[in-house]
């Protein structure tokens, strides 16, 4: 698979809104391993084209193509097993760090130490966690407490790089973060980004 992403004369409306058009013949191409950014203010679209390109909807006129097949036509299973989301709020788990990244993996019981450490040191997130006493085995917490908010991030990218995804979505994945935060995970999905294709969803540049 090489990742090539087009919307083909894509229009959108909410099952619950059917006479608002939401998206109206959308024509886009992303070519494999290239980024491309939605820009825009709330309630222009962007997080909709988002929901569109993983099958949360499917379009009512066009089609959504990754390698020119329409993703309807695609194993919905496999096709999701080679996307990496990063979200605006990481969702973690009270459990240790090495199980939340784990479970980014479709077979999170045969992730091995090697794949486990190489979705870290992507996600620039390996060092600190071995500055920790327990390493991996430590407890994030309820919803991350124990965690910065850069950690969390980091450690969110990284559970979304132990697949090793062909296409990486991020969604706001800064913009909660604080300044010296948001440069160093921005850092680190510029390094992710590279050889991925990947769609930036962001209010600013």
């Amino acid at each position: 698979m090489a990742g090539n992403l087009r919307f083909k004369n894509v229009e959108f409306a909410y099952p619950t809104r059917p006479e608002a058009t939401i998206i109206r013949n959308l024509n886009l191409e992303i070519p494999a391993g290239k980024t491309v950014a939605f820009v825009g203010p709330s309630g222009s679209g962007k997080s909709t084209v988002v929901g569109l390109l993983q099958r949360f909807y499917d379009p009512l006129y066009g089609s959504v193509e990754l390698d020119s097949h329409n993703i309807r036509n695609l194993d919905l299973k496999w096709y999701r097993q080679q996307i990496g989301v990063v979200g605006q709020e990481p969702v973690l788990f009270n459990l240790s760090i090495r199980d939340n990244i784990i479970l980014g993996s479709p077979n999170p019981e045969r992730v091995t130490t090697e794949e486990l450490e190489r979705a870290c040191r992507e996600a620039n997130c390996h060092d600190f966690i071995m500055k920790l006493p327990m390493g991996y085995e430590t407890s994030v917490g309820e919803r991350g407490g124990m965690m910065s908010g850069g950690q969390k991030q980091r450690i969110a990218i990284a559970r979304a790089l132990i697949r090793d995804p062909k296409i990486l979505l991020l969604d706001e994945a800064t913009s909660a973060l604080d300044t010296t935060s948001e440069k160093l995970v921005q850092r680190t999905l510029d390094a992710a980004s590279a050889k991925r294709t990947t769609l930036v969803v962001a209010h600013r540049l």
